[in-house]
């Protein structure tokens, strides 16, 4: 059975943590990133981090005010709920009013778990997962007095738990409705083991009704990765990323289960993308409603 919340046994250090993008059909786009973190000396507190095409916001709260289920996608933070069916927004902080409700069509989810066997691995520094590569949108979320429309667009919700997030990693995730249409994520990082570190990767590719997995765990290799993008290889299939546009925006991101890592992420930023199968050309993507998030140079 699929579990949504790992860390109600937790001592700590950990972290827990789920990423909702939001993209409407207009260029509106959110992103909302509730999370729960033990520090190393134990103190449970809670977040919600929230990033536009603008500026981000981090919120902190008390433990008591996040709740989340194990069983089901269920996410309490304060007044505002997070669920497969969709959120509702109750935020009012100094320099933030968040209000609004966006329901989420049915998830189009992977047919396995991107770790694959990576995740039974004990103690891994980071597990990601994706919970949905796409969904359709309906609502609307009033930002400051600024309406963004999300009707007809379209979701993506992902999630992380672990300690920390690897030193060095490369993110990139991308949706688009235009026919053919298609969805994709990637996550490059250097993975320490008790023996040493390899560089690893994760990837899924949507398009076409069919999915592509390349990964570490299936033999893929990573050719290229540095600030601006990778190159990632996997018997006939090859995919290159290639970001063209600006650094983004601060967030806060885990070390010993402590938010005390500043990293940079473009939520709507410009990317290439090409994937190539069997030796053809499968797609050449130019978008500019990608997310794109690094934390050091890598070659």
């Amino acid at each position: 059975m699929t579990r949504y919340f790992h860390g109600a046994g937790e001592r700590g250090p950990y972290f827990e943590g789920w990423y909702f993008k939001f993209q409407g059909k207009n260029g509106d786009a959110l992103a909302l990133i509730p999370a729960f973190h033990i520090d190393p000396a134990g103190r449970r507190s809670a977040s919600l981090q929230v990033l536009t095409r603008d500026g981000s916001w981090w919120l902190d709260y008390p433990e008591a005010d996040f709740h989340a289920r194990a069983d089901r996608l269920s996410i309490r933070m304060g007044e505002s709920v997070f669920t497969r069916q969709g959120v509702q927004l109750r935020v009012e902080r100094e320099g933030l009013s968040l209000h609004g409700t966006v329901t989420f069509g049915p998830f189009r989810e992977l047919k396995s778990d991107i770790m694959g066997p990576f995740r039974f691995l004990p103690k891994m520094e980071c597990s990601h997962g994706v919970i949905s590569m796409a969904h359709a949108l309906e609502g609307q979320i009033v930002q400051n007095g600024r309406v963004l429309d999300l009707s007809g667009g379209t979701g993506y919700v992902e999630t992380d738990r672990g300690r920390s997030f690897p030193d060095r990693y490369l993110w990139t995730q991308c949706v688009w409705q235009e026919p053919p249409c298609g969805s994709l994520m990637l996550s490059a990082a250097t993975i320490p083991t008790p023996v040493g570190s390899f560089r690893g990767c994760i990837c899924a590719v949507l398009y076409r009704g069919r999915e592509y997995r390349l990964a570490t765990y299936r033999g893929a290799k990573i050719q290229r990765w540095d600030e601006n993008g990778a190159v990632i290889c996997q018997g006939r299939c090859r995919l290159e990323v290639q970001r063209m546009g600006e650094r983004g925006q601060p967030l806060r991101a885990p070390v010993g289960g402590a938010m005390a890592r500043t990293v940079h992420e473009s939520l709507c930023g410009r990317v290439r993308y090409r994937f190539w199968t069997g030796g053809k050309l499968l797609f050449e993507r130019t978008d500019s409603a990608a997310s794109f998030e690094t934390s050091a140079h890598e070659t």
